[in-house]
């Protein structure tokens, strides 16, 4: 059997939470427009005959960022690749190289596991860069060109992974998708219909914590959820003119609980204001 640990790294906003989830079939990792949604590495597992492949996806990385939280995600992401055995570079052809896409390729270029490039949005239209990502296809062990959002492709990268993984056993039973705690999946659920919801308009500076998770008598899952914001503005913009924006996100995270768990959700949500919230990453 062949199991291992396989990272995905690249600059925000490539793709490489879509392309998790299209591999794993379940949604893992949140995908929203908005680059940087990703905060810490979280772990999908794809269980197939003789292999199993355990998915540690990353922060993008964002250039020039100082504040504290953006340092913790850029540390986050040169940790997530110590101790894995293979590395999964993912590329936007849309975009061409600058300063972020040099950085990631400084983090990797140096280390003895086997490299992937995943060139990915194959789908769109337009690839301005395509050629110049095809030539960096020289600095790594295998290229693969896909559509994360279509799975075009999706089926040879994995093919490709297993062929790198090394001998070994499961690390988890199989039938498991992920190891990440509910409540850390819940929250990052409500932060991702936040971003859609607001998208611009809402800053980076929220964070969202599941402090009550659990079954009641009738069948119910109950959730009580708290959004926390530095500023009395963007708790005012969250919670909507009449509660309507904080009743619009409510229904629309508890559509999806409902359709993944198959049973009925109350999601209590309240939003608090806490300068120093972003003090608890230091």
């Amino acid at each position: 059997m062949k199991s291992g640990f396989v990272v995905m790294i690249g600059r925000s906003n490539v793709g490489k939470s879509t392309l998790m989830n299209t591999i794993i079939g379940s949604k893992i990792a949140i995908t929203t427009p908005k680059p940087q949604t990703t905060r810490m590495p979280i772990q999908g597992i794809l269980n197939r005959d003789g292999a199993q492949i355990v998915f540690v996806d990353t922060p993008g990385v964002l250039k020039g960022a100082k504040d504290t939280l953006s340092k913790k995600l850029s540390e986050a992401v040169k940790a997530s690749l110590h101790d894995v055995d293979v590395i999964v570079y993912v590329v936007d052809p849309t975009r061409d190289i600058g300063d972020e896409e040099k950085s990631v390729a400084r983090m990797i270029r140096d280390l003895k596991q086997p490299k992937i490039l995943v060139i990915n949005k194959i789908d769109l239209p337009r690839k301005p860069f395509i050629d110049f990502y095809r030539d960096m296809g020289e600095d790594f062990d295998d290229v693969v060109e896909v559509s994360a959002l279509e799975g075009t492709h999706v089926g040879g990268l994995i093919e490709h992974i297993i062929e790198r993984m090394p001998e070994g056993e499961a690390y988890y039973p199989i039938g498991q998708l992920t190891n990440m705690p509910n409540k850390f999946w819940l929250a990052e659920l409500i932060r991702e219909k936040l971003f859609l919801r607001l998208r611009q308009e809402l800053p980076y500076t929220i964070h969202v914590e599941v402090t009550e998770l659990e079954r009641r008598n009738n069948g119910t899952i109950y959730i009580a959820a708290t959004i926390f914001t530095t500023e009395e503005r963007y708790k005012r913009m969250i919670i909507g003119q009449g509660g309507r924006g904080i009743k619009e996100i409510g229904q629309s995270t508890r559509r999806e609980l409902e359709l993944v768990m198959q049973t009925k959700v109350f999601l209590d949500m309240t939003v608090d204001v806490d300068p120093h919230w972003m003090q608890r990453f230091e």
